[in-house]
């Protein structure tokens, strides 16, 4: 992002989190430390995720030994993915978080630290423009 020497390149960046208590807790931490100069808490959402249902994979593994088809020596998986993925649905919150650019690393190291699922969703998109005087909060009310 190009601008003036009072604004950094700066990202908004999402993480979603298993309920409001959870957000609270994750967004107070995150503008305590300054690794962020706001966090917004979006309520409501519903959540659609595909997961690896590993029961499903063991018993195609299983059948494929079981059926004389496979071995250890040949062991490929012929059989349909959709039978071992799944859909899950959850409700969740979003936290739409502005931070600076240089920040990302340390941001996202603070929320796996304190975030109560083992692999949190953390993705930045860039700020290409916007209110100069905003940019410029920003940029003050996040340590360098």
């Amino acid at each position: 992002m190009e601008g003036s020497s009072n604004t950094v390149p700066s990202i908004v960046v999402y993480v979603t989190v298993p309920s409001r208590e959870a957000g609270k807790k994750l967004a107070q931490s995150i503008v305590k430390e300054k690794l962020a100069a706001c966090v917004n808490i979006v309520p409501g959402m519903s959540s659609f995720t595909v997961v690896a249902c590993f029961m499903s994979l063991l018993r195609s593994v299983l059948n494929l030994f079981t059926s004389g088809k496979g071995s250890l020596d040949n062991l490929s998986f012929h059989f349909n993915r959709e039978h071992w993925l799944q859909i899950e649905t959850d409700s969740e919150e979003l936290l739409i978080i502005k931070t600076r650019q240089s920040l990302l690393d340390a941001l996202t190291q603070h929320v796996k630290a304190n975030h109560d699922y083992d692999t949190p969703e953390v993705i930045a998109l860039p700020i290409t423009g916007g209110s100069q005087k905003y940019l410029e909060w920003l940029k003050q009310s996040t340590r360098e």
